[in-house]
């Protein structure tokens, strides 16, 4: 149960506004990390924007962006983050069940390439330590420009910080991941 209370659309008019975009950037629904995000509607607002730009508007293929965001999600032991992107987004990406059950040990499988190898690594190292090391650097620089290495990054960070947000407030599942859709 989560540890603070949602905010319910129907009982708070003054943010119908927001509440609408919010609904129209996440598939039509208000999702229960929204729900939580509302008791401050800034900080939703600029969680929505700031996500949006980091899945929507980076150079990174929607596969890459899915590895690494269900790599930290395991990493963190965040079911939340799991039920939201697997399966429906990692398949929709061109990660299929296995890969995302790989994911777990991903340096025992044989399925990822040398880039997304790399991406991985160096996902565990920001993810599990304050420092990345030079050769896990040096490896993701073997396969990015500076330009997906920064999205790398922020992606990397944006959702670590999503996972310990979700992982403190003790989000719940949505209904429809509780029943195993």
């Amino acid at each position: 149960m989560a540890r603070i209370s949602y905010v319910e659309e129907k009982d708070h008019p003054e943010i119908a506004a927001l509440i609408d975009k919010i609904k129209a950037g996440r598939r039509g629904g208000l999702l229960n990390v929204y729900k939580l995000l509302l008791q401050s509607p800034p900080l939703a607002e600029t969680w929505l924007d700031h996500v949006g730009a980091v899945r929507w508007k980076t150079s990174l293929s929607g596969r890459l962006r899915e590895l690494l965001v269900i790599r930290i999600a395991r990493i963190n032991d965040v079911p939340y983050v799991l039920a939201q992107h697997i399966p429906a987004l990692a398949v929709a990406e061109g990660v299929t069940l296995a890969e995302c059950d790989a994911l777990a040990d991903w340096r025992k499988a044989s399925g990822f390439s040398a880039p997304e190898r790399a991406a991985l690594a160096y996902a565990d190292a920001m993810v599990t330590q304050t420092a990345v090391p030079d050769d896990v650097f040096a490896e993701l620089k073997r396969h990015y420009d500076a330009r997906a290495i920064v999205e790398i990054s922020v992606l990397i960070g944006t959702y670590l910080m999503h996972n310990r947000v979700m992982k403190a407030l003790a989000i719940d599942l949505e209904p429809d991941e509780q029943r195993g859709r």
